[in-house]
């Protein structure tokens, strides 16, 4: 096994990682938007409805805070780290080209989604493209959803700020866990996403000793298309944790790793003033952002696949002291 020291192989190797991108500013909205439908037209008044959004939090950080994410892994492995967005720059193909360029020879392939769903990760490996036509070989995670370190990072964040919202409102306080809906029809088609989301949920609890009847799960940012998406919806679950006597909650998105603009707007600002409006008070745990439990998470990953590679022959790793 690999230690935490930096690691030298015998194959030009790297890590990428895969996230949904976001714009850097409201003027690139509606080309964002064509990224994300490939090219469909888009209501103007979705367009304008997402403007309105990144207007209220000013700019996602989504991009920033990915990159940041990258280099604190490669700080920790002591291999080249490269990230590609799905939606935005930089994009997936243009990275690719990017590491083919610098004569990678094999990467581990991490999507910034820990729970696997085909409206995500799915999205991500296509947008990677097909193995056999990559220019370096391919490793790629499909899910990390329950591991221990994540787990770990979500239930710190969790209990400084249960801790800290109890402490300013000093009355019954329930935990909502949150993940960006799907479709209905995804999950009915087997996709693992709903399963593995409440999986993660239910592990950051118990690591946070928050007993059964304080928490719910509930999807969020449900979209603007037709169609059924997943609930319970946040805004049906705070109202459902009124009528059990709650006055206060504490959102936790565990379905993301870093704010952007579904944290910022959706939770923090929406969710926020739907419970005022509800007579409740709402809280939302820190992201993981630049979390060195995340870090440690993702490096473990790594550590782990490049252990395997290395004992199926695909690659040769040695540790450096």
């Amino acid at each position: 096994m690999m230690s935490r020291a930096e690691m030298r192989v015998s194959k030009k190797t790297a890590i990428l990682l895969l996230a949904h991108g976001s714009p850097d500013s409201v003027e690139e909205i509606p080309e964002f938007l064509l990224q994300v439908t490939r090219g469909r037209p888009v209501p103007s008044e979705v367009v304008e409805e997402v403007k309105h959004r990144y207007t209220l939090i000013g700019r996602s950080p989504l991009t920033e805070l990915t990159m940041r994410q990258g280099k604190l892994l490669s700080a920790e492995i002591g291999l080249p780290v490269y990230v590609g967005m799905r939606n935005w720059k930089p994009f997936i193909v243009d990275v690719v080209r990017k590491m083919s360029d610098d004569g990678i020879e094999h990467s581990v392939v991490i999507c910034l989604a820990p729970q696997n769903s085909r409206t995500s990760v799915g999205l991500y490996r296509s947008a990677l493209g097909a193995a056999d036509k990559l220019p370096f070989s391919v490793d790629f995670v499909e899910s990390w959803h329950d591991h221990p370190l994540l787990i770990k990072a979500f239930a710190e964040k969790l209990k400084v700020g249960l801790a800290s919202a109890l402490r300013e409102f000093g009355q019954k306080i329930a935990v909502v866990f949150t993940a960006h809906s799907v479709p209905q029809r995804t999950i009915a088609d087997g996709d693992p996403y709903q399963r593995q989301a409440e999986e993660t949920a239910a592990q950051v609890a118990a690591q946070a000793s928050i007993v059964r009847e304080d928490w719910k799960f509930a999807f969020q940012s449900q979209g603007m298309s037709g169609g059924r998406w997943l609930g319970a919806t946040v805004e049906e679950t705070i109202r459902a944790l009124k009528t059990l006597g709650y006055g206060g909650i504490l959102v936790q998105p565990i379905g993301f790793l870093c704010d952007h603009v579904e944290v910022l707007f959706d939770i923090d600002i929406a969710f926020k003033k739907f419970a005022e409006a509800e007579g409740m008070r709402l809280w939302r745990a820190e992201s993981l952002n630049d979390s060195p439990l995340l870090t440690a998470a993702l490096a473990d990953i790594v550590r782990l696949r490049l252990s395997e590679a290395e004992k199926s022959a695909l690659i040769t790793v040695r540790a450096i002291s």
